[in-house]
C-alpha cells in the first residue's frame, strides 16, 4: 500500500526525472538538446533510454537501484549542507544571505552562457552582429519556450504525484530501474504517434497542440 509520506517525499525528485524524460516534446530546451546526442533534430527512444538512465542515476543517491523515501531525504540533507557553511548544524540569517547571492551569480554565469549561446544561433550569417529579420526569429523563439515553459506533465503538486504512482506499478514505495525505464518508454510512446522508435520536431509540435486543446477543454469545463 502507498504511503502519503513517500509519496510527498519523492514527488519532487521523481517530476525532475520526469520532466527530463517528457522534454521530447519542446524543441530547442536545454534537456531536449541534451537528449538529443546526436543533434540531429531527432530524438530516438535510445537516447531518450540514455538521458532517462542519467537523470536515475543522479536521483538514486545511495545507489541501490531504486528512489526511495531516504534518497529524499539524503537530498535535503546535502541541501542543508550546502546553505549551513560553517557545519554547525543551524543556517543563520548571514548563510542563507550568502548561499542566495552564490545562487544568484551561478543564474548569471548561466544566463550569460545562454544568451552567448542564443547570439550565436541567431547570428545565422556569422556577421557578429544582428539584423532585424534575426532579431525578431529570436523573439519569436522566445515566445514559444515561454508558453512552453512548465508544461511538461507533472513536475510539482498533483502531476508529479500522479506521476510516481504510475511509475511505481509494484506499489513497494519505490520506483526501480525497471519501473523508471518503463516510464520513460511509456512517456516516449505518447509522443511518438507513429511507432517509428523516433519523434521528429512535426510530432513535437502535435504534442504540443494536443496539450493546448486539453488545458482549453479543462478551462471550458
Amino acid at each position: 500500500m502507498r504511503t502519503t509520506r513517500f509519496l510527498t517525499l519523492t514527488a519532487g525528485a521523481l517530476a525532475l526525472g520526469g520532466a527530463s524524460i517528457a522534454v521530447a516534446q519542446h524543441h530547442g530546451s536545454p534537456a531536449a538538446t541534451a537528449m538529443d546526442a546526436d543533434k540531429d533534430g531527432i530524438i530516438t527512444l535510445a537516447e531518450a533510454k540514455v538521458h532517462g538512465a542519467q537523470r536515475f542515476e543522479r536521483m538514486d543517491v545511495d545507489g541501490d537501484g531504486a528512489l526511495t523515501s531516504a534518497d529524499r531525504a539524503t537530498r535535503a540533507a546535502e541541501r542543508f549542507a550546502r546553505v549551513d557553511i560553517d557545519g554547525d548544524g543551524e543556517v543563520t540569517r548571514a548563510e542563507m544571505s550568502a548561499t542566495r547571492e552564490a545562487r544568484e551569480a551561478e543564474r548569471a554565469e548561466r544566463r550569460a552562457m545562454q544568451q552567448a549561446r542564443m547570439f550565436g544561433r541567431l547570428d545565422t550569417d556569422n556577421s557578429g552582429g544582428l539584423s532585424q529579420a534575426e532579431m525578431q526569429a529570436g523573439a519569436e523563439l522566445r515566445r514559444e519556450r515561454r508558453a512552453e515553459r512548465g508544461k511538461l506533465g507533472g513536475t510539482s503538486g498533483r502531476g508529479s504525484m500522479a506521476m510516481l504512482r504510475r511509475a511505481d506499478t509494484d506499489g513497494n514505495n519505490a520506483v526501480s530501474r525497471a519501473e523508471f525505464e518503463k516510464l520513460v518508454e511509456a512517456r516516449f510512446a505518447r509522443v511518438d504517434t507513429d511507432s517509428s522508435g523516433t519523434i521528429t520536431q512535426e510530432e513535437r509540435a502535435a504534442a504540443k497542440a494536443s496539450r493546448k486543446e486539453r488545458r482549453q477543454r479543462g478551462a471550458g469545463s
